[in-house]
């Protein structure tokens, strides 16, 4: 190979090499652009007053949480009430949701980013849309794969990945392609199951008073009562050979103490599994009265109930004899605003009366329990009867005559 030659190759290799640099740069740059925004806003100037609608699409799945008379509800689920508390958190984040990086990929790239829409299967994301009263698009965001990153071993939660953000893209109406921004947070409150956006208000009940059940069978009746609020619980009409455990019976005190509900039923099915419901009848020192239906366990081992609650409650307070004038005062007034919450608690749960609801059997355990399930078991210390035990006669010692008395 002669001179001439040489530096011919010698040109090639360094043109070949300058080419492959400048190709690997470009794809280097498409994932990491050095155009990065830092900081910024991911959706700026968003009218939240404007906002009356969250619809939630990951692939077939649709969730619209939708403002109506002034209250969000979950059109998925009948339009149940939803979370207030969730809904205005996600907006509020959606509000200050600022950006860590900027990337610019090509759409052939945003498979492996999850970022291609709903319906196009393996590497689709999911689309948040916010929409006015008029269900017109006020900003829509394709929301795709979580940006892990992996845990500290000696960290209490152990070691592997762990999301810290999320690659997402605002979709702009007439733009084929958009950026895509690197948030530093993982969104895990944006899904599609209805259940996860209910509110889960529910009846509770303080203060039980008594609790009497009304089996389908009539043997498995019981009545569990007590005479004070911090008094033992006692079972009605005990019989002769029953011997009441009432430490088994220290459940039933804490009945619907602190309830909620997995999901509702459908307005359409809402009789169905009632078809020999077990009743319960639920009084309060508070004055109020729970009837509760039981249905049928489901396939998925919960129990749909039914709730209707009254209460009666005084509109004045009745003054002690010997009651002093600044005592009076003071207790007219805690009777006053424990009335105004007495009140209002009815009328929040006289609105949940119309739904049936599923709940789990840890929820209602006390109300499935049979009559028998009360009772001791032999020889067990803690039993009551209706009889109870005969205390042994003792006369008095045998013990002979005391000595007279010298010169008796």
């Amino acid at each position: 190979m002669n001179r001439k030659q040489l530096n011919l190759l010698i040109g090639l290799v360094l043109v070949v090499g300058g080419l492959g640099v400048i190709i690997y740069n470009r794809q280097t740059a498409s994932w990491n652009s050095n155009d990065s925004t830092i900081g910024g806003k991911l959706l700026p100037d968003l009218p939240l007053n404007d906002v009356a609608e969250i619809a939630i699409t990951q692939g077939t799945t649709n969730l619209h949480v939708v403002k109506k008379d002034d209250l969000w509800r979950v059109a998925e689920r009948w339009d149940y009430p939803a979370d207030f508390s969730k809904v205005s958190e996600l907006l509020r984040k959606l509000w200050e949701l600022e950006t860590v990086r900027k990337i610019t990929v090509g759409p052939s790239q945003l498979g492996r980013l999850e970022l291609l829409p709903p319906d196009k299967g393996t590497g689709s994301g999911t689309r948040l849309e916010l929409k006015d009263k008029d269900k017109k698009a006020i900003r829509s965001v394709m929301i795709g794969k979580k940006y892990m990153r992996e845990g500290d071993d000696s960290s209490p939660m152990g070691g592997g990945s762990i999301p810290v953000g999320r690659y997402v893209m605002v979709e702009s109406a007439g733009s084929e392609s958009s950026p895509v921004w690197v948030l530093s947070d993982p969104l895990s409150q944006v899904e599609t199951k209805p259940d996860g956006w209910l509110d889960k208000t529910f009846f509770k009940v303080t203060k039980l008073r008594s609790a009497a059940i009304t089996a389908a069978n009539e043997t498995n009746s019981w009545t569990i009562h007590r005479e004070t609020e911090t008094g033992d619980l006692m079972l009605a009409d005990i019989q002769e050979a029953e011997h009441f455990d009432k430490s088994k019976a220290s459940g039933v005190g804490y009945l619907l103490s602190s309830p909620s509900f997995n999901d509702i039923v459908s307005p359409e099915n809402s009789d169905t599994g009632f078809e020999a419901p077990r009743a319960a009848r639920i009084e309060t020192f508070e004055g109020f009265t729970y009837t509760v239906k039981v249905g049928e366990k489901t396939g998925d081992e919960n129990f749909p109930i039914k709730v209707t609650v009254s209460a009666d409650l005084p509109a004045e307070r009745t003054a002690g004899p010997d009651e002093k004038p600044e005592d009076k005062e003071r207790l007219d007034k805690e009777f006053t605003d424990n009335h105004a919450k007495l009140v209002e608690k009815l009328d929040t749960e006289k609105a949940l009366e119309k739904w049936t609801y599923l709940v789990s059997k840890w929820t209602i355990d006390a109300l499935l329990k049979e009559r028998n399930d009360f009772m001791a078991e032999e020889n067990s210390e803690d039993a009551t009867s209706a009889e109870p035990p005969s205390i042994p006669s003792f006369g008095p010692p045998d013990v002979g005559l005391p000595p007279p008395f010298p010169g008796q």
